[in-house]
């Protein structure tokens, strides 16, 4: 068993490292295509026009139907289901797969800058970004690689602190004043809008545990992967709290459906499927983000 397990960890690592290569964490790289197209939703019952911002967590990468392939962007996303919810009058749903903080008031490839969706009269944002910000593809590439060969090391966290500082934990610092200077900006364009920025759902599980048959990670590295998560959020949170926005937590109501689950358990796919993108959101990932933001807005 021992043998045979261990050649399918590192076909299914080597898969997964695949996946992440052409996605990313967070990504597709499919944003220099043809621009995308909004999607924007007729009158319904309600009002208020909510404008969506965000990366591939937000547009539901893989997840079905993709109604934008360009961005990656699914008609059950998380921004379209809070839509349905609160009977938005009207919603603009720019997410796009790769983006990061420079592509909400930048051209990402051929697309427009994510800020030009907002209007005076817009009432309500959503924003889901950061992630990209870390370069969580390379993040991930070289922990998948040391972890083929060390799968019960620390040897990516090991070559990330090697100076005395945590690389990531830095980038995240780094990022913070992006984050503040995007919620800025969407207030300078939409003065009586409410922002909800949102974090991001549970990836690895959150008890520190690892399974390097699925995600190729290893015994030391899986916890610290788990922690860098978390301080994105922390981070996320504090420039919510400190801007005034509304911050969404998605990362505890999705405790216990981590990628280690089994399908039908899981809110995050290991490698890409007809379910989602690989290390993305399921639909059911998608309908606990919605919820949570729902939740966080007194719906």
């Amino acid at each position: 068993m021992g043998a045979s397990c261990g050649l399918g960890s590192r076909r299914r690592g080597l898969l997964l490292a695949a996946a992440v290569a052409a996605v990313s964490a967070l990504a597709f790289a499919g944003s220099a295509a043809a621009a995308p197209a909004p999607a924007t939703a007729p009158a319904t019952a309600g009002g208020g026009h909510y404008v969506a911002l965000g990366d591939s967590y937000s547009s539901g990468a893989g997840v079905p139907t993709q109604v934008d392939t360009n961005c990656a962007r699914s008609d059950h996303d998380y921004p379209g289901l809070v839509a349905r919810a609160i009977g938005a009058a009207s919603v603009t749903d720019v997410t796009c797969a790769g983006a990061d903080t420079t592509d909400m008031a930048g051209r990402q490839g051929s697309a427009p800058p994510q800020l030009d969706a907002l209007r005076p009269d817009t009432t309500l944002v959503s924003l889901g970004i950061g992630g990209n910000d870390l370069d969580l593809t390379g993040l991930l590439g070289r922990c998948l690689l040391l972890d083929a060969l060390l799968p019960n090391g620390s040897a990516c966290k090991t070559s990330y602190t090697l100076l005395g500082t945590d690389q990531v934990a830095a980038r995240i610092d780094a990022t913070a004043p992006k984050i503040d200077a995007v919620l800025r900006a969407i207030h300078a364009r939409s003065p009586h809008a409410r922002i909800a920025l949102v974090g991001y759902p549970v990836i690895l599980p959150d008890d520190g545990g690892s399974c390097h048959d699925i995600v190729g990670l290893s015994s030391g590295d899986a916890p610290w992967v788990r922690d860098e998560e978390k301080y994105l959020n922390t981070m996320l949170k504090e420039q919510a709290t400190t801007y005034g926005a509304t911050y969404v937590d998605t990362y505890t109501p999705a405790v216990g459906h981590d990628v280690c689950r089994p399908a039908g358990e899981r809110w995050i796919e290991p490698t890409d499927d007809a379910e989602a993108a690989g290390l993305h959101p399921n639909a059911a990932g998608e309908r606990s983000m919605a919820g949570a933001t729902l939740s966080a807005l007194g719906r």
